[in-house]
């Protein structure tokens, strides 16, 4: 009997039966889906995905055999992208938020990134640029955990630590001296050479993204909320370091000042932009600057504890956040998505839609902003939107969000890589 023959046979079939695994088809029926670039209601929609991949939409002929999931009276969109968030973040789990960068460790904070990576996944948003972590980089172990598949969660693009200066927003202030003194490693740098070392750092343990801290803020220390923090040099010097290891940089702002001295530098966001002005606005286009605005902050209670100053720094600047995003809006500025969730409820990212369209943006423009905007910012071309060729991130909610866009609050169906992940 000639063994090597059979057993080479055996190989083929096994790798057909394989092949033939990845490669099955699944076909997605609902009554309408939207075409985020034109705004067009296509009704109805059938998407055909194989493997990872959207392959068709809408074809004259359907594949025979295919899996089909009838979706029937829903809205189908592409998966969302969150701008802003902290997954290993939790300030509304018990009273202890003000004092968890010292009780807590890099695998708690990993774990909460676990259950509310899979939450922020569940609300449709398949993608996201995390916005910074306590040290230990436990959202860079979350990205990598869900790229191998071991946890169920968005795709991620890390910021690891936040770059402040020494008591500024971002370094972990308010305990005696001794307690989690940080340096250039865990992103506390001042001065050029500090700063270099600092992006390095991050981008050898792994970073997609450099987040700055521009501008004080409201969850730190001192009264001043926009005080610009690192120097014109320094911000520059941030960029361009960053720029050479092919990250961008996300900038922290909410003061005039430091808003315009980030944007000169070269920054791909103005995340929260509280206080903009006209001359920040016309150099923002002239740059293709992107504002991520964080809206729905404004509309909920600060959570449990907050100290009095931070009370007072966040009712100083809403007036200026409605101002600032009105004008954007009407201006023309690039807008992206972007909640703060860690800040919020990790759950409730959805609303940040309703956030925006309540003060003047058009649902379609809203859609926009989480998806062909956002990928445009992250620089990605391979999803965010319903086409052949791009990946099979697509979600679906009950009624039409470009009458209602209040239905984005409530996903119904998540699939993220051609797997489904909910469905309800």
């Amino acid at each position: 009997m000639n063994y090597p023959k059979i057993l080479r046979g055996l190989m083929l079939i096994c790798v057909g039966v394989a092949n033939q695994s990845f490669a099955e088809t699944t076909i997605i029926r609902a009554v309408r889906m939207i075409d985020v670039t034109t705004g067009d209601l296509i009704s109805p929609a059938s998407i055909v995905v194989e493997g990872n991949k959207i392959v068709a939409v809408n074809p004259e002929t359907l594949p025979a055999g295919a899996e089909i999931i009838d979706l029937a009276d829903r809205t189908l969109l592409p998966g969302l992208f969150d701008m802003h968030t902290h997954l290993t973040l939790d300030f509304f789990t018990g009273n202890h938020w003000t004092t968890a960068a010292v009780k807590e460790s890099p695998a708690d904070w990993a774990l909460y990134g676990v259950k509310f990576g899979r939450q922020t996944l569940n609300a449709g948003f398949t993608t996201v640029r995390d916005a910074g972590a306590w040290p230990g980089f436990p959202d860079v172990a979350l990205m990598r955990a869900v790229n191998a598949g071991r946890v169920i969660g968005p795709r991620i693009y890390p910021a690891g630590h936040y770059l402040s200066i020494t008591g500024g927003h971002c370094d972990v202030t308010g305990f005696a001296p001794g307690v989690m003194e940080l340096g250039p490693n865990q992103g506390i740098a001042n001065g050029v050479d500090e700063i270099l070392r600092a992006v390095r750092y991050q981008a050898k343990h792994g970073v997609k993204v450099i987040k700055v801290c521009a501008t004080s803020g409201v969850f730190s220390a001192g009264q001043q909320p926009g005080a610009q923090q690192y120097s014109d040099l320094e911000l520059r010097t941030i960029v361009e370091e960053a720029s050479r290891h092919s990250l961008k940089v996300m900038a922290h702002a909410h003061g005039s000042e430091g808003i315009m001295a980030a944007v000169k530098a070269g920054v791909a966001s103005i995340d929260h932009g509280s206080m903009l002005t006209p001359e920040i606005i016309k150099e923002m286009k002239k740059r293709g600057t992107y504002y991520v605005p964080t809206l729905y902050l404004a509309d909920i209670p600060l959570p449990e504890n907050t100290p009095q100053d931070t009370v007072n720094k966040s009712n100083f600047l809403a007036p200026f956040i409605e101002k600032s995003f009105r004008m954007a809006v009407d201006s023309g500025v690039k807008i992206a998505l972007g909640t703060d969730s860690g800040v919020l409820r990790h759950n409730e990212v959805g609303k940040e839609f309703y956030a925006m369209v309540s003060r003047g943006m058009t649902p379609l423009h809203a859609l926009q902003t989480a998806t062909i905007n956002a990928a445009e910012l992250l620089g990605v071309t391979d999803r965010a939107e319903l086409k052949a060729g791009k990946l099979a991130d697509i979600i679906a909610v009950e009624g039409n969000p470009l009458d209602d866009i209040r239905v984005m609050e409530r996903v119904t169906f998540v699939m993220k890589d051609g797997e489904v992940v909910k469905t309800e």
